[in-house]
């Protein structure tokens, strides 16, 4: 890892830990802005130690685009949970050989960069 690109890990770590730490939730109620701000602290530490052993200059770029981007997202939106996923058309097949290996091929592109971390359910 560079120093440019270690620097710029550490001010979005930096940057995640503020926003938590400064966090409102849009309902106004204080335990939904505790439990956000839980969830916010919980999840960059969760992806950050994931992906601490990171060597390759291109898996780390993506985590960096990834990390930029639901950051943006949870402060436009005022919602630090990630969005929904919206399939294909045609993103559900039935249960068949070609037909599922397609769907399932037609799902991975469909994913949205802010939730590359996170494990299809």
């Amino acid at each position: 890892m560079t120093a440019l690109t270690r620097r710029t890990v550490l001010s979005l770590y930096t940057r995640v830990l503020r926003i938590a730490r400064t966090w409102q939730a849009e309902s106004g109620v204080a335990g939904d802005t505790e439990a956000e701000r839980k969830y916010i602290l919980q999840e960059a530490r969760a992806l950050f130690r994931r992906n601490q052993q990171l060597m390759d200059q291109e898996s780390i770029k993506r985590c960096i685009e990834e990390c930029e981007a639901r950051i943006e997202i949870g402060i436009h939106y005022k919602n630090p949970y990630p969005r929904p996923v919206h399939l294909p058309p045609r993103g559900l097949a039935t249960q068949k050989d070609r037909k599922l290996r397609a769907q399932q091929r037609l799902r991975k592109q469909a994913k949205p960069i802010y939730l590359l971390s996170h494990d299809e359910t």
